[in-house]
């Protein structure tokens, strides 16, 4: 996870915010709570059992209809709480327009 010294800040929720992990196949869900959050990680606490889940990649539910999520990866397992690192997209970076906008 993010280093105290230099690493990207992190926000921790007192109570936590109720989210879902759910398998890149969405052949499996788990409800979970989010524990804390950095743009790069983010510490979870599960409710149930991990046994026989893939969670080599898998999508974080920010949304009950999955409409907000973010790839991740399994960092630690620490009884249930578990620490992911987000996976970027492909292709993410937007390039500037190099089109010149005066009039010819």
């Amino acid at each position: 996870m993010a280093s105290e010294s230099g690493g990207p800040e992190r926000v921790s929720f007192g109570r936590g915010y109720n989210v879902w992990i759910m398998g890149i196949d969405g052949t499996w869900r788990r409800n979970c709570v989010l524990k804390a959050v950095s743009s790069v990680d983010a510490e979870l606490e599960l409710e149930g059992s991990i046994e026989g889940l893939n969670l080599k990649e898998f999508f974080l539910l920010l949304s009950s209809t999955g409409l907000a999520y973010r790839r991740c990866e399994l960092i630690r397992v620490n009884g249930s709480e578990i620490d992911v690192r987000f996976l970027s997209t492909r292709n993410k970076s937007v390039k500037p327009s190099s089109r010149d906008d005066r009039m010819a």
